[in-house]
């Protein structure tokens, strides 16, 4: 039992420790103690874009309030002097964020100055720092300066990504571009395993580190593997020592941290999806676990001539406190159309309830049979009284998946987005197909542009065979006809003709999506969604390559698609490059990380193939979450080069 137990508590998972991080910084780096009753300490929070993007995920304005934080401001801003308040500062180590901070020390804008920087600050720059804190006679006010390794931002439990801001620098384009310098490559790469450094010494844990050859990853490998085992051989400042690893935290196993290059499979982030998490994040502008919807008023039409009514923007934050994202973000789109239905009639139900209990109340004391059903819902309507706020808030978590599912339904019927689901999955999986690509593409009804170009893009890279130049000309001319850019098919066919040298194409399994005939149930009159017309597809569990590299990995299988990755033990004194792991156990925790971009489809597909393990852990991590429009862009920049 020992074993499962810490297994539990290793599972502490990455957004908790962070967000643990985040509000003993916040509480001038003293661990936070949730039941203390006095005031807090009332502080401003100065934070660069950065920084933003890292709390807010994890931390809501009436949390930060809570733990006393009366503004937040961006560094860059122009910020009044507030000369009796202690200030918290959470910014990357910039050049221009260090020549701001110095600014501030000299127009001596607070009473104290809590400075922590994201990522670790270089000596030559503290020494800026401490110069202008003399010159400005301000050094007692310099209370903390801290390193917090908080460069990763969290989405999930089980999820992170490197950077919001500036996440061209590590993108696919970036890594992948020709004209690339080997200074320039560098950079990116130190980018990556910066963060990635960041986020080891947040679990608190070394990693054993697999990964690919010839690849990018391997570059981060290679990287990475160099800072921790640096960090570990300094002892007096290793940052994985003692007290920074929460008791026994790992101790009987670490993790194993799987390196893969997006290259291994470029069909995936072009895929039309299902799932619903995966839906928004495809057909909607979904960012940092925020949603930001088009809402439009109403269907009138305004008179000729009038100007066009404005649409109001609405956002959205999904977050784990939301009870219904958390259980259906990885179900299939119709189950979720339902489950709301669902749930609206059930607070129908309650609301009605209060309503028929009110009206009781109502009634007139004389009558006999009045009084004695008043003694037995004076009971029932304090009750129905004190649920009230769950009950509002039940509404308002309705409302919003109601706004959420409709816009997505939306997009699913103006496209047809479960015929292209549905044909995709056909292509990934080599079932025979019923009908021709060329009718979707020609099919003026059937999706944008680049709906046509993202199918014909996976049938390109999952085709044993390339088409001949004859049907390649028909195709281009189709996708032509369609409006499509053609650059991103430029880049696939030089990147399928490379990797065909490196390696056969990724297969992700051989089965497929059944249709169950309509959507029957939710067809009936009383339901919000009108889901005619739309495929009830029901998933079957396949592995995508990236999944079926972890279940090798994590479960020491041997196979030739991983049996020549990498190994790496930054904890041996000596770095030996072998591939032979010295550990034959199969591993409890994983940490899966995309050098080049991730998407939430490999993320649900890793969580879906996670739930038949007992016990244990998967983190997916990438250094850009792309949807498949963000990726086709950076597709066609690349082919643009040519």
């Amino acid at each position: 039992m020992v074993g499962v137990k810490m297994a539990a508590a290793a599972a502490a998972s990455i957004r908790e420790r962070q967000t643990v991080a985040l509000k003993r910084m916040l509480n001038f780096n003293v661990p936070h103690v949730k039941n203390s009753t006095g005031e807090p300490v009332w502080k401003v929070l100065i934070y660069d874009r950065f920084g933003q993007d890292i709390i807010s995920p994890l931390l809501s304005v009436k949390e930060l309030r809570d733990m006393g934080i009366t503004l937040h401001l961006l560094l860059h801003s122009d910020r009044d002097p507030i000369p009796d308040v202690p200030a918290v500062y959470f910014v990357m180590p910039t050049e221009e964020n260090i020549d701001r901070l110095c600014q501030d020390l000299r127009n001596q804008l607070y009473e104290s100055y809590y400075l922590n920087f994201i990522s670790a600050i270089s000596r030559s720059k503290l020494e800026d720092i401490a110069n202008a804190a003399l010159a400005a006679s301000a050094v007692t006010q310099v209370a903390k300066v801290f390193d917090q390794y908080l460069n990763f931002i969290t989405l999930e439990d089980d999820m992170f990504v490197l950077c919001n801001q500036n996440k061209e620098l590590v993108s696919y384009r970036a890594i992948n571009r020709t004209d690339i310098t080997d200074t320039e490559m560098e950079t990116v790469m130190d980018t990556i395993v910066d963060s990635l450094f960041c986020f080891f010494v947040t679990l608190g844990a070394v990693p054993i580190i697999r990964c690919s050859r010839g690849t990018a990853a391997e570059m981060v490998a290679v990287k990475l593997d160099k800072k921790l085992r640096e960090n570990l051989r300094d002892a007096r400042n290793s940052l994985f020592t003692g007290d920074t690893l929460g008791a026994g935290q790992f101790s009987f196993q670490r993790p194993l941290l799987v390196l893969v290059d997006r290259n291994i499979d470029l069909a995936t982030p072009l895929h039309h999806t299902w799932t619903y998490q995966a839906l928004v994040h495809d057909v909607l502008d979904f960012h940092l676990n925020r949603v930001n919807l088009e809402e439009s008023s109403g269907a009138e039409t305004s008179p000729a001539g009038a100007r066009p009514k404005r649409k109001n923007k609405k956002s959205y934050d999904l977050t784990p406190v939301d009870k219904f994202w958390q259980k259906h973000k990885g179900s299939p789109f119709p189950e979720v159309a339902e489950s709301v239905q669902q749930e609206l009639e059930s607070y129908r139900a309650q609301e009605d309830e209060v309503k028929r209990l009110k009206s009781i109340m109502g009634l007139e004391g004389e009558d006999e049979g009045a009084i004695s059903m008043l003694s037995d819902n004076t009971a029932k309507l304090t009750s129905a009284v004190s649920s009230l706020p769950e009950l509002l808030e039940k509404k308002r978590l309705i409302d919003l998946h109601t706004n959420v599912a409709t816009a997505v339904l939306e997009h699913i019927k103006a496209r047809k987005l479960d015929v292209y689901f549905e044909y995709e999955e056909k292509i990934m999986s080599k079932t025979t197909l019923d009908k021709s690509l060329l009718d979707i593409i020609s099919d003026p009804d059937a999706g944008t542009p680049e709906d046509k170009m993202r199918l014909f893009l996976i049938y390109y890279i999952s085709a044993q065979q390339a088409p001949s130049e004859a049907d390649l000309e028909q195709y281009k001319k189709a996708l032509t006809d369609a409006g499509c850019n053609l650059n991103p098919l430029q880049y696939i066919k030089q990147w399928k003709a490379f990797a065909k040298m490196a390696s056969a194409p990724a297969s992700y399994g051989n089965t497929t999506t059944k249709p169950m005939g309509l959507l029957s149930r939710v067809m009936n009159t009383g339901s919000q969604f009108v889901m005619e017309g739309v495929k009830n597809l029901v998933l079957k569990q396949q592995n995508l390559p990236v999944t079926r590299i972890l279940d090798n990995l994590m479960e020491m299988k041997s196979n030739p698609e991983t049996d020549d990755y990498r190994y790496f033990d930054p904890k041996m004194l000596r770095g030996n490059d072998s591939s032979v792991p010295r550990n034959k156990n199969p591993f409890q925790e994983a940490i899966v990380f995309v050098v080049g971009g991730g998407n939430y489809i490999e993320y649900q597909n890793l969580v879906d193939y996670i739930k038949g393990k007992q016990g244990k852990h998967i983190l997916y991590g990438c250094s850009e979450l792309f949807n498949a429009t963000q990726f086709i862009k950076q597709l066609s920049q690349l082919g643009q080069k040519q």
